[in-house]
């Protein structure tokens, strides 16, 4: 057998998985600061579910995952945690609003490998229903901040709002049936070359007074007052507009509007948004693609109940993998990190050494026993190796006498300590 992981799945050896944990414990009390509650979705849904047009959109279906069970019955991996948990809300409509959730867990997608970007990968997902103002997008925004600077990662947000574009395109009289398509290549803009991004559009089948009105549009100034010229004449244009002052408000008054940068021809792919969408860069910019993102996105939850109602909708998404290896680059993933407080080596003393490991642990002491028989010598090289704290030898001596010697790794100090055997 060729033992190898699929392409675009990895295996997470103890020293790169307690980093992971760590950064997972920073982003879920962070989540819970902002007053989050966790739940949990399957893995594996119904394709007509994920395969919805409020869900991820033509693209992301093409890296979807598709299944059958014994039944034949059409099942797909989940590719986000957005669409399950709108129909999660969908299905449970006794839940109080405004509701806040968080969830972390593995999705799937059959797409491009680059730089801590996989196939299998974990995500970490807030969002937040029933609040309608600009004041949900700016709390995810701020607690994004508060987790970046809890993990060392100095960020930038950039942020727009799909009404200024949709309302922009209808004013360059863009089709409706290729209005998404449109979209999805300006979000490319910073991807692809430029004559690449024209010839894109020109497949559409486009005017040539449409492709003009775009292109200058791709060279304008990226400012607010672009749109405002238009907003009197599109009522799309104006709700962006008076949205994006909203969320400016709230990010000034709380102070992290130097670090939020409107930038107007962010578009994000994923058809399922309405509103303001945003996404997270490293501020130092070594991974060039974003380590996080969100969005507005009133209509999923109506959508699967099969009604035009509005649920005010706005989630946050920031994927585990490639803020570690964000970490891993800026050189700030320890080590050999210590995992170990304490480490006992019984001289045909075991049961003694697992009472005694017992009431370390009590104490909140990480604590591993040497249950394989090494030597002393053997024993000690692997504290060292492992960067173990301290070091126990426990011997008969040491039992008769209701007294153990405890070495300091890093000082060479030893203490002694009662315990009643």
């Amino acid at each position: 057998m060729d033992y190898q992981n699929v392409r675009g799945t990895q295996d997470f050896l103890p020293e790169q998985e307690s980093v992971r944990r760590k950064i997972r414990r920073i982003l879920e009390d962070t989540f819970i600061r902002y007053g989050c509650k966790p739940i949990e979705t399957p893995i594996i849904n119904y394709t007509e579910l994920m395969a919805s047009k409020y869900a991820g959109g033509a693209e992301i279906l093409q890296e979807m995952y598709t299944l059958t069970d014994r039944g034949e019955r059409d099942l797909a991996l989940r590719y986000d945690l957005t669409i399950p948990f709108a129909k999660v809300v969908a299905m449970n409509p006794q839940l109080a609003m405004p509701f806040k959730r968080y969830e972390i867990g593995k999705v799937f997608r059959d797409g491009p490998i680059k730089a801590g970007r996989f196939r299998e990968f974990t995500q970490c997902d807030v969002d937040i229903v029933g609040v309608e103002s600009q004041a949900a997008e700016a709390e995810l925004m701020m607690m994004a901040m508060d987790a970046f600077e809890e993990l060392a990662v100095p960020i930038t947000i950039q942020y727009n709002n799909r009404k200024l574009l949709y309302g922009l395109l209808q004013m360059f009289e863009v089709p409706e049936n290729v209005m998404n398509r449109v979209i999805l290549i300006l979000d490319k803009m910073e991807k692809i070359n430029r004559t690449t991004l024209v010839k894109e559009l020109k497949e559409l089948s486009l005017t040539e007074k449409s492709l003009a009105q775009i292109e200058h549009f791709l060279d304008a100034v990226p400012s607010l007052a672009y749109f405002e010229n238009y907003q009197e004449q599109n009522r799309f244009i104006a709700e962006g507009v008076t949205e994006v002052r909203e969320l400016m408000d709230y990010l000034q008054a709380l102070q992290i509007d130097q670090l939020c940068i409107f930038n107007p021809f962010l578009a994000r792919g994923l058809e399922i948004y309405t509103g303001t969408i945003y996404e997270i860069f490293l501020a130092d910019g070594k991974i060039k693609s974003s380590i996080g993102s969100g969005g507005r996105y009133d209509n999923a939850i109506g959508g699967l109940i099969g009604t035009d109602e509005s649920f005010a909708t706005v989630g946050i998404s920031f994927g585990l993998d490639v803020i570690y290896t964000a970490l891993d680059l800026a050189g700030k993933v320890e080590q050999n990190p210590r995992e170990i407080d304490i480490y006992i080596i019984p001289m045909n003393t075991e049961k003694q050494a697992l009472q005694l490991a017992s009431f370390f642990r009590k104490t909140g002491k990480r604590v591993e026993v040497e249950l394989s028989g090494k030597k002393v010598r053997k024993a000690m090289d692997k504290a060292n190796r492992e960067n173990v704290g301290k070091v126990i030898v426990l011997g008969e001596n040491e039992i008769n006498a209701n007294k153990i010697a405890i070495k300091d790794m890093e000082s060479g100090c030893v203490d002694e300590m009662e315990f009643k055997f």
